[in-house]
């Protein structure tokens, strides 16, 4: 199942005002620091450049990169005036025209795909387009985030803009959650305006994410819980991994 995530872009940023990107983006930061360099760096499935711009703020030079057209629009509407470059592709043909230093992805982008194969062609790609030491740094739910947190549950989230319900339709067997987001936007009159957007998120074991990393030619250099620098184990919701070049 695929989405152009039209409908999520236009309430994204109103839905997600609790996402600290200065926090994500200073732990990326600092982990650059620490294993590579903190210079040209690109966002992968950047959506409305949250990420992207925290990363710039700090003194990177940024492409982001997305495959909806209404993401990036959002993108580039609020980050003029930035070192910041904005791309439409499929990150699993990822082409940067050149290499970077670093490449980064947040907020479970990659369980976004298709499948575990298509996770595979991310690093490969994303090898092809780092320098010789550089890095690569990402998350990715974890199975239990999505058996025990996601699972059949639904969510109900509500702003001065918009009404969201959140329905998750769990499947074990592919460790799977289909995802059904409704957006009512209040009209003036009091009527209410409905969009729509259905996706499909999978999750892998943590084991199976490093040995393809190196599999694509990098060594893993930690796996965290989060922002933390608690090492990640499947007791975990969220993964972060750092990842270098050889």
């Amino acid at each position: 199942m695929s989405s152009d995530y039209s409908a999520f872009a236009r309430f994204y940023d109103e839905l997600t005002e609790n996402v600290d990107y200065s926090a994500i983006a200073q732990r990326y930061a600092q982990l650059a620091r620490k294993y590579g360099k903190f210079g040209l760096a690109a966002d992968l499935g950047c959506g409305t450049g949250g990420l992207t711009s925290a990363l710039a703020d700090l003194g990177a030079e940024v492409i982001g990169v997305d495959i909806s057209v209404d993401m990036l629009s959002v993108a580039f509407s609020k980050t003029e005036g930035k070192k910041i470059q904005f791309v439409r592709q499929d990150i699993t043909k990822l082409d940067l025209g050149g290499c970077v230093d670093l490449i980064v992805s947040s907020l479970d982008c990659l369980n976004h795909l298709t499948n575990f194969a298509q996770v595979g062609k991310v690093f490969d790609r994303s090898a092809s387009f780092l320098e010789s030491g550089g890095l690569l740094i990402f998350d990715m739910n974890t199975i239990k985030k999505h058996r025990k947190i996601l699972a059949d549950n639904c969510f109900v989230f509500e702003t001065d803009k918009v009404f969201c319900c959140w329905q998750n339709f769990y499947e074990q067997k592919d460790e799977s959650v289909e995802i059904q987001l409704d957006f009512f936007e209040k009209r003036s009159g009091g009527a209410y305006s409905r969009y729509s957007e259905n996706f499909v998120e999978r999750a892998y074991p943590i084991e199976d994410v490093k040995n393809r990393l190196k599999s694509a030619g990098f060594e893993v250099i930690g796996v965290f819980d989060g922002l933390t620098e608690k090492t990640a184990d499947e007791s975990c919701e969220r993964a972060l991994f750092c990842a270098v070049k050889k």
